[in-house]
């Protein structure tokens, strides 16, 4: 499994832990852990992600609008300094809270 999902027990945050490369393939698992999300806070935990790719960065506006977040309202997190410079590149710190 390449996305964890861990919620907080007041049920307002979820945390998607992504492992390894963060591309294509794995666009279904990451679908998989954010489709029933609702109100909650989201968070996406890079630290063990290695790579990314635009298909990365699709999955991440697609998650977006699927939960139809404001920009910013969605947090990435832990970023390797690598996907950091892919994310500043694309210009994603307009849509996105990059820590």
């Amino acid at each position: 499994m390449r996305i964890r999902r861990d919620e907080q027990k007041d049920g307002k945050q979820v945390i998607l832990h992504v492992k390894g490369e963060f591309n294509f393939t794995m666009v279904q698992e990451i679908r998989d852990a954010y489709a029933d999300l609702t109100d909650q806070e989201v968070i996406v935990d890079l630290r063990e992600a290695t790579y990314m790719d635009s298909a990365g960065l699709g999955i991440l506006l697609n998650m977006q609008d699927y939960l139809n977040k404001s920009d910013g309202s969605i947090r990435l997190i832990n970023c390797p300094d690598a996907i950091k410079r892919v994310l500043f590149i694309a210009k994603f710190e307009k849509k996105f809270k990059i820590e």
